[in-house]
């Protein structure tokens, strides 16, 4: 699957969180939830910006409605929506190694 990682990325905090919350299929509390202790407290999602981002990442094509239980919509990624995560993921790793390197080269600085 060719994809232009440019029309999705960088993924905004919200969306990286709501795509890698949705490695199983979940309905939008349980997401909410999840993203909530995934980021350690950092990131809360409302409803409001939850079910705007569903829709947004559904026509995306990043992910699909896969079930509907009690009224309760359950989503999951699509395969798209995997290799644009891990291509965030990605990016993301070469950000925070040159984030600590450049701290580290601060702190060698810093003792001379």
């Amino acid at each position: 699957m060719d994809i232009n990682y440019t029309t999705y990325l960088p993924l905004s905090e919200a969306t990286y969180y709501v795509l890698a919350a949705l490695q199983e299929p979940l309905h939008g509390y349980a997401l909410m939830q999840k993203v909530e202790t995934m980021s350690e407290g950092n990131v809360l999602i409302g409803p409001g910006t939850l079910y705007g981002a569903f829709s947004a990442l559904e026509k995306q094509g990043l992910i699909e409605k896969v079930s509907e239980v009690e009224r309760r919509k359950i989503y999951g990624l699509t395969d798209k929506g995997r290799l644009v995560l891990a291509e965030q993921v990605r990016r993301l790793a070469i950000m925070v190694r040159n984030g600590q390197f450049a701290l580290s080269t601060l702190k060698q600085g810093e003792a001379a």
